[in-house]
């Protein structure tokens, strides 16, 4: 495994404030216990549970989510391993399949899990659009969620299928459009539509992974972000989405938390995105 970048963070503007939860975190362990799935799409640095506790302090970060990585595919020990070790400060979003038995989601359930990935993207996809219904289907007894990521620009076309299902959906990185869109884009106002209905929530996330004009504030994407809060302050939750694999350039934690002064307007709205909303989504 790569080793994890060294790169210093600077000290947060906003200070977090009590409750705080980064909603959207990956653990990678040593190689020798966890093995990377033939689908891993780059080779991972080691992050671990004590690794990322430090990020908590240093962000004043009470709770976190950890999301199943691309790089385990379906294979979710990792993740447990580490939701186990946080104890009662983590909720997990685990790989499920249709095959998964109910049993597993059952015991996944007790120790914390409260959703369902999918990944669909080229790129490290071990689920597909045509399990996402019989996946829905499965965990929507457990309360559980099912969280999206795709490129944003396919909305318009997925829209009904969304809206359909059965079970809560959290959509990844501001919608994770490859190509940033303006608000009134027909796939930013199928966005907006999906968080009419009250059951889909947005993560404002990795703003780096599309931003054409990079940072501090990420002003492309930016504008997709204050529009999803303005719109929806109470279905919007805030993540870190460290340790930011894949990445040449590792991002500042602390600047990725200071984005919220400028897209959030109040600390009302911060108070709903860091605490209120991810408290009522995974029940911290």
């Amino acid at each position: 495994m790569t080793p994890l970048s060294a790169a210093t963070m600077t000290k947060p503007k906003l200070r977090a404030p009590a409750g705080t939860a980064d909603c959207h975190i990956h653990i990678y362990g040593p190689a020798d216990k966890y093995s990377l799935a033939a689908t891993a799409p780059y080779p991972p640095p080691l992050a671990t549970v004590s690794q990322y506790r430090v990020k908590m302090r240093q962000l004043n970060i009470d709770y976190t989510v950890i999301v199943q990585p691309g790089a385990y595919g379906p294979d979710n020990r990792c993740t447990l391993d580490a939701l186990e070790e946080l104890g009662s400060a983590a909720r997990a979003i685990t790989v499920v399949t249709p095959d998964t038995p109910r049993a597993e989601i059952a015991r996944m359930n007790q120790l914390g899990v409260r959703g369902a990935r999918f990944m669909l993207l080229p790129r490290g996809s071990v689920v597909t659009w045509e399990m996402l219904v019989p996946v829905a289907n499965l965990i929507a007894d457990f309360g559980w969620h099912v969280q999206l990521q795709f490129d944003g620009r396919d909305l318009p076309n997925r829209i009904d299928m969304i809206r359909g299902l059965p079970c809560p959906v959290v959509i990844d990185h501001n919608g994770k459009f490859f190509e940033p869109v303006a608000p009134e884009h027909p796939a930013m106002q199928s966005l907006l539509r999906l968080l009419d209905t009250r059951r889909v929530w947005v993560k404002t996330s990795a703003p780096y992974e599309t931003s054409k004009a990079g940072p501090p504030l990420y002003e492309d994407v930016g504008v997709i972000a204050r529009s999803l809060i303005r719109a929806a302050p109470d279905r919007i939750v805030w993540a870190s989405n460290w340790p930011h694999g894949g990445r040449d350039q590792i991002p500042d934690d602390a600047m990725l938390l200071d984005t919220l002064l400028d897209w959030a307007p109040n600390d009302m709205a911060r108070q709903k995105i860091l605490v209120e909303n991810p408290k009522q989504l995974y029940g911290f």
